[in-house]
């Protein structure tokens, strides 16, 4: 029935639109944007950008003394551009996707040549690889992203942390979530970077000890060209083991105005960019999303996402404003923030459905606040030299409430609350220096103060409380960085770094040496090197967890110091043909100073294990004696959108250890041994003017099995809760992870406007991947929850 509801929706949005807009002949679209040099971010004057085509006349633009370029006249669907400039490396940048509704705005970069030679065209080839990410330093083990990615891919609903669990070496905590788990480690060691800042949890329903959460409070819209890194990043990142998001926001249009209406799972969404002034561009430049949630009203329509008979609310908004104020000085403001909540009943479940969150014995009242700013200033120095300085503040809200329910009486009691409260404030700096052609330097800052205020209890048989955190606290965390870029030619690079951080939280300190080279052996073909040192500091909460003495209250947490990894990667990359490209990459990953329980009290616990729920981690008692490791190969072939078809395939094999203080070897909790996927899309123009486009998209996913740790069943039921058997952590593995997503896609092209309409079918097969295991007080059994069936995900959007 609701499947019908959906279609019925559908045609009628895309009939009244389709009347409602003026009949149309061929369409085009103005192709503008930047060009600058990849070193000193000084701009490329005289470039040229040539739209490739073997029609005339040539459509083309030469970059003038600020960089700028603007193209008339491109026709609409996905078109390729040839950009030269004297000494540079020509790039070529394939399948734009070129819109009635939208202006295309490109930011390009280009690399100075070395030596003028056919050498030039070594990296030309390369330049149509996406793998090559933004940062010039980062050469293995990441890849860009851009909008469209987070938007094709099947499953990925707009969300970037969905979109990277199909990179290699990569998988989803969960359906219910987007956790990450980067090469067998904990999501609690992603790194999140907005605009050169570094941000705290960026998803509604986000608790402070993870990373991740059920939606994204980032716009998908709002993000341009963007960098995922997953191993020996470079040294300008710090106080993360795992992965780097280093996200950047797009300008918006500085010479027209452009609006967009959009519905989907993330919500009822609303956009709007231009100019400040629309006879000066120089004046600057606003872009703004507000989105709110619709999943009511799917519930309405008989979809279920795995939360019951509860609804998810949620809101939240992204903008970001550009303000030249010379050529050479730049001000940028950006944001964004979030709400969300979610009431539970446990006397309203229906206990033949799917919850994920929760539980027919239980009520839970939680409501999150995320707010993100900054300030940059980008001055271009002089022609070889570039200083960014970016001030901003974050802010973090969580509270929650939970009840018992008695199985006999279903009254109530209360079972725990808390809140959680935190601020920081920041201020970073970049310089980037090109020496010469050969040498380029980047160095940099970031203070980050942070406050916080944590309190957490549980509350047994309704009576009985137990303080878990009740502290006020702040610290300072102070990093420092810098790296250098030698080409020997145009074959042959090095990144050495060197980063350090100190934190007033224990007076911990650290100095990490990186270091990356790539060398291309062939035209077709490079082999690449990477070694780093990485730091990172425990969460405020487990600093803040108390530990009940005969002499009172004691934080024995508080002086742990950074848990420490090191990270050396082998890798390389073939070009097969202009389009394919086929890399692998092996890694070993070495921890040591993981917190784990004193030896006076040996356990299987390890933090290793921590950061993929909303729970918060009460243990105590912690020092930094842990170890783990991680290794492992992984392989990609991926043919980027070419003749309106594309594929990406990823295997990764992998083993995750871990050691408490037991000193027994275990699985980690992320250890699944493999995953694969397959992802396979196609584009079909209809009709002779191709202002019809239908795409579908397939995606495939096997995960091996999770490792669990077994409940105890008398002991439960002693306790009237879940218990579990430590000694045998990680020890019982399920099912492999089996699901398959299809997305099926139609765009429309009007005089001066785009309608797009999808329905993502995930989980096609409604195959049963287990989730977790839980103890049933009412019935007095332990029960296995799956992960999310068959889900149907409808998607409009219309951009004029």
């Amino acid at each position: 029935m609701f499947m019908k509801n959906i279609f019925s929706i559908a045609v009628h949005t895309i009939l009244l639109l389709t009347l409602s807009t003026s009949i149309f002949g061929q369409g085009s679209q103005t192709v503008r944007g930047r060009i600058i040099d990849e070193a000193s971010k000084s701009p490329v004057i005289g470039a040229t950008v040539v739209l490739v085509r073997s029609e005339s006349p040539i459509l083309g633009s030469s970059a003038d003394v600020d960089g700028n370029f603007k193209i008339s006249g491109v026709p609409l669907g996905r078109q390729t551009f040839q950009v030269k400039a004297m000494g540079y490396e020509a790039r070529i940048l394939a399948n734009v996707v070129i819109t009635a509704g939208k202006e295309v705005v490109l930011d390009i970069v280009l690399t100075e040549a070395v030596v003028q030679s056919a050498e030039v065209e070594i990296t030309a080839k390369r330049s149509e690889n996406k793998l090559v990410t933004n940062n010039e330093m980062a050469l293995i083990s990441g890849r860009s992203f851009n909008v469209d990615d987070t938007k094709r891919y099947a499953g990925a609903l707009g969300d970037p942390a969905r979109m990277a669990a199909n990179f290699a070496g990569v998988i989803a905590g969960n359906d219910s979530r987007n956790d990450i788990v980067v090469r067998g480690n904990s999501p609690g060691g992603m790194l999140w970077q907005l605009e050169g800042l570094n941000i705290p949890n960026p998803n509604h329903f986000g608790a402070l000890t993870s990373t991740g959460g059920p939606v994204s409070i980032l716009n998908n819209n709002n993000i341009a060209k963007s960098d995922f890194l997953t191993s020996a990043f470079p040294a300008q990142y710090g106080n993360g083991l795992a992965g780097v998001f280093d996200l950047k926001l797009r300008n918006g249009n500085n010479e027209k105005r452009e609006y967009l209406g959009q519905v989907g799972f993330n919500g009822f969404e609303l956009g709007a960019e231009g100019p400040f002034s629309k006879t000066d561009p120089k004046k600057g430049s606003f872009l703004v999303n507000y989105r709110y949630s619709t999943l009511g009203i799917f519930q309405k329509l008989g979809i279920q996402f795995g939360t019951g008979n509860a609804v998810p609310n949620y809101q939240d908004i992204n903008f970001k404003i550009n303000l030249p104020l010379s050529s050479k000085v730049t001000l940028s403001a950006f944001g964004m923030g979030g709400l969300s909540d979610i009431n539970f009943d446990g006397n309203k479940e229906d206990t033949t459905g799917k919850n994920l969150y929760g539980n027919e014995n239980e009520n839970t009242r939680v409501d999150y606040a995320t707010g993100i700013g900054g300030v940059s200033l980008d001055i271009q120095t002089s022609a070889k030299s570039n200083l960014k300085l970016t001030a901003g503040v974050s802010s973090t809200r969580e509270n929650f409430e939970g009840d018992s329910i008695s199985t006999e009486t279903r009254k109530t009691f209360l079972r725990g609350q808390g809140t959680f409260k935190t601020q920081k404030f920041s201020f970073n700096g970049q310089y980037v220096y090109k020496i010469n052609s050969r040498n380029s330097l980047n160095a940099g800052f970031y203070n980050d103060y942070y406050a916080f205020n944590l309190f957490n209890k549980d509350v047994f048989r309704g009576v009985q409380d137990v303080i878990n955190v009740n502290k006020d606290g702040s610290w300072y965390l102070g990093q420092a960085y810098v790296q250098w870029k030698h080409r020997f030619s145009n074959r042959f690079s090095i990144t050495p770094g060197l980063h350090t951080q100190y934190t007033t939280q224990g007076e911990a300190f650290a100095i990490e040496p990186r270091i990356g080279a790539r060398y291309n052996i062939s035209e077709t073909q490079s082999i690449n090197i990477g070694y780093g040192l990485h730091n990172q500091m425990q969460s405020a909460y487990t600093y803040a967890v108390q530990t009940q003495t005969a002499n009172g209250t004691v934080l024995t947490n508080k002086d742990l110091g950074f848990t420490r990894s090191q990270h050396l990667v082998l890798g390389t990359e073939r070009l097969l043909t202009n389009n394919t490209t086929l890399k692998a990459e092996a890694y070993y990953q070495f921890i040591d100073k993981a917190p784990i329980t004193m030896d006076s009290r040996p356990g299987s616990y390890s933090a290793l294990n921590s950061g993929n729920s909303f729970a918060p981690d009460n243990q105590d008692s912690l020092v930094n004696k842990g170890l783990g490791e991680n290794y492992g190969i992984e392989l990609t072939l991926e043919r980027t959108f070419t003749k309106g078809f594309y594929y990406l395939l990823t295997a990764s094999i992998f083993d995750s250890k871990y050691r408490g203080s037991d000193k027994v070897w275990r699985n980690t909790a992320f250890n699944t041994g493999y995953v694969f996927n397959a992802l396979v899309g196609k584009e079909w123009k209809i009709g002779t003017s191709g202002q019809h486009i239908l795409a579908l998209n397939i995606k495939f996913s096997t995960i091996g099995g999770r490792y669990l740790t077994p409940l105890k069943f008398e002991d439960s039921k002693q306790a009237e809760r879940a218990i579990f058997d430590e000694s045998k952590a990680f020890s019982q593995r399920q099912t492999e992870y089996l699901r398959a997503d299809v997305k099926l896609a139609y765009r429309r092209e009007y005089a001066k406007s785009t309608l797009e309409f999808a329905v993502d079918l995930q989980n096609v097969s409604n195959n049963q991947n287990v989730f977790n295991q839980q103890y049933n007080r009412r019935t007095n059994s332990i029960v296995t929850q799956y992960q999310q069936g068959f889900f149907p995900v409808p998607f409009v959007r219309y951009t004029f």
